[in-house]
């Protein structure tokens, strides 16, 4: 199952296509649009203001309510756009954000209006195919979830917690960014390979990475292993319920890129959001020389509360490859 996402920010539409879905999924509507809802812009003080309604629309692959088999598109209609807050980015790229190297890839032809096809509005068609990967899993007995497992330096932070901080850096006209922590449940073992584009560590690293802000994918303990001995690190295993299971799951489910039954656990990651109100250094290209530039425009203090499903999308799309879907 191979997802194509398309469409720009600030463009009439942004969509996503996916083609090897298997016939016969019943669309659970409610699942579809709990899944968009918990990703939509607009609803709270600590995101972006800009209001969508994120309702995809199916133009093929489903029949009668159930999947086809077919190639599966859907699209979703921008409708609260400001180009005009973006107008100096073409000459004047935002410090941390891809700008400059989109410009650099696609010789200056790039759609830099709200991020173009790098922005974080191209995260909402991911949701989309994401909740169709789970309606995938669900029959196969996989569920993915993920929490907030870092924010601004607060480790499990509460809700409150969250978002006082988030507000704190918004009064600052600055951002934060924080790590979430997803685990996919129902994977059997023996799934994978240690060869190059079959590793379940590959596998999902290649899905994570691909969603804006992501900076860093570890599985289990991740960096914690280096701070363990062997003796702390290792996962015991014992007979449980007729199965082989492990102690503890420092190695988040996986042993030699191959899963070995346990929950598939990763922690991602997330940058502050670059485009903050506070003037910051960068170059105009035009003039080749030093510039300061402030940016406009509407932009969330903190993604990380609506990368959850992001994050879960991207798993679940990866979990779908690894069983073979």
């Amino acid at each position: 199952m191979r997802y194509t996402i398309f469409g720009e920010s600030h463009g009439p539409a942004i969509g996503v296509t996916l083609e090897g879905m298997p016939a016969g999924i019943v669309l659970d509507w409610d699942l579809i649009r709990r899944e968009m809802a918990r990703r939509a812009p607009g609803q709270n003080g600590i995101s972006t203001p800009r209001r969508e309604a994120d309702e995809p629309q199916i133009l093929s692959g489903v029949f009668e309510g159930r999947t086809t088999g077919t190639p599966l598109c859907a699209v979703i209609q921008n409708t609260d756009t400001r180009s005009r807050d973006y107008s100096r980015l073409k000459d004047l790229p935002r410090p941390g954000h891809a700008d400059y190297t989109g410009q650099m890839r696609y010789q200056g032809c790039q759609d830099y209006r709200g991020g173009g096809h790098f922005s974080g509005r191209l995260t909402a068609p991911l949701v989309f195919a994401g909740a169709m990967a789970k309606l995938v899993l669900r029959e196969r007995g996989v569920a993915v979830e993920a929490v907030i497992s870092n924010l601004a330096g607060i480790v499990g932070p509460t809700p409150e917690q969250a978002e006082e901080a988030i507000l704190a850096a918004k009064a600052d006209r600055d951002s934060v960014g924080g790590c979430i922590r997803c685990a996919v449940t129902g994977l059997p073992a023996g799934l994978g390979a240690p060869d190059y584009g079959r590793n379940v560590e590959g596998i999902f690293s290649q899905y994570l990475f691909a969603v804006p802000a992501v900076k860093g994918v570890a599985f289990g303990a991740g960096f914690g292993f280096a701070g363990l001995r062997g003796s702390e690190a290792n996962d015991p295993f014992r007979m449980e319920g007729g199965r082989v299971v492990t102690a503890t799951n420092h190695s988040g489910g996986i042993n030699g890129g191959i899963t070995n039954g346990m929950p598939v656990e990763f922690e991602v990651v997330l940058r502050p959001t670059p485009s903050i109100a506070r003037p910051q250094q960068t170059v105009s290209l035009s003039r080749g020389e030093n510039a300061q530039l402030t940016i406009e425009g509407r932009h969330d203090p903190c993604v990380v509360v609506r990368a959850l499903p992001v994050i879960e999308a991207a798993g679940a799309l990866a979990a779908c490859e690894v069983l073979g879907i």
